[in-house]
């Protein structure tokens, strides 16, 4: 595990995972976060990767990425630039490596909707022709580790809703009302309605690390194995800060309905989610009601 070198170490997922594991070794365009104590290696440009040729690793976890699809869908280039260029440009290099395992990320949007049935396992059929061009890079993202699959062992990573504390303006559900609810604005949701896989970061992190050591490759599904409705995460937000969350009523992208099977994982891993819906929400209130004076994400453009 000594040999594990982390991208997107600044991001979302990146900083939990460091912080849980301080060997892993970050490379990266932008500074860790400060309370970071991990090896940190500029790499200004994924043109230029020739930092890699003296680095000793075999494992990667790659988290470059944007899971912005709100505005992926307005822009007619950002998720190929965002989802599948900096995916060829690290396998392109990798090929001429001997590594043991590359760790990626996609999303559980990919399922066929009109197709699946609950749980959710690997093998049911994808859909990526859905008019979101969110989805669409992430299918193009999980094709081109299929090209490279003979020369670079990978590991697909098929998200569910992943939450937890962050700094950032994101555009994920439990993030979005935590900060509005921290915010001196009124909290609204577009509808109570869905019901979603929800995983919190800290499990996430614990769940990567172990497909690390697996001789596994291909999709496999991250989350929990259980559904919690838009509406029960608004309860318990408005229970920890007092502000109440108004349902707007509007209809919203992605199935009404969904879980993981994550048989898979378990099987390979051993690994479960220890975290409740509870702890994880209150500790994500508790750590982003830390930082929100200096944050003032009500202040910040969210697109």
């Amino acid at each position: 595990m000594n040999k594990t070198i982390l991208f997107g170490g600044s991001g979302f997922l990146g900083p939990i995972i460091l912080e849980k594991y301080p060997h892993i070794v970050s490379i990266g365009r932008s500074p860790l976060p400060s309370h970071l104590k991990n090896k940190h290696i500029a790499l200004p440009s994924l043109d230029d990767l020739t930092v890699l040729d003296s680095l000793d690793f075999d494992k990667m976890i790659f988290l470059i990425g944007s899971s912005n699809h709100h505005v992926i869908n307005t822009k007619p280039t950002m998720g190929i630039e965002y989802n599948v260029l900096p995916l060829k440009k690290i396998l392109f290099y990798l090929q001429k490596r001997k590594i043991k395992k590359f760790i990626c990320f996609t999303t559980i949007l990919l399922y066929d909707v009109n197709k699946m049935t609950l749980p959710v396992d690997e093998t049911q059929p994808v859909n990526p022709y859905i008019n979101n061009d969110y989805v669409f890079s992430k299918y193009l993202s999980e094709e081109l580790i299929r090209f490279y699959s003979d020369k670079v062992p990978s590991i697909i990573v098929r998200f569910s809703n992943i939450y937890g504390p962050t700094r950032l303006v994101r555009p994920d559900l439990v993030p979005t009302l935590i900060q509005k609810a921290l915010s001196p604005d009124e909290v609204t949701v577009w509808s109570k309605k869905p019901v979603r896989d929800f995983l919190y970061t800290p499990d996430a992190s614990d769940a990567i690390i172990k497909l690390l050591d697996t001789d596994y490759t291909g999709p496999v599904n991250l989350g929990t194995g259980t559904s919690v409705s838009v509406g029960r995460i608004s309860k318990i937000i408005e229970t920890l800060s007092g502000k109440k969350i108004k349902d707007l009523g509007k209809p919203v992208s992605g199935p009404m309905n969904f879980v993981c099977d994550i048989s898979l994982i378990k099987r390979l891993t051993g690994w479960e989610p220890k975290n409740s819906i509870e702890v994880g929400l209150k500790e994500t209130y508790e750590i982003m009601k830390g930082y929100a004076d200096e944050c003032r994400w009500w202040e910040k453009d969210t697109q």
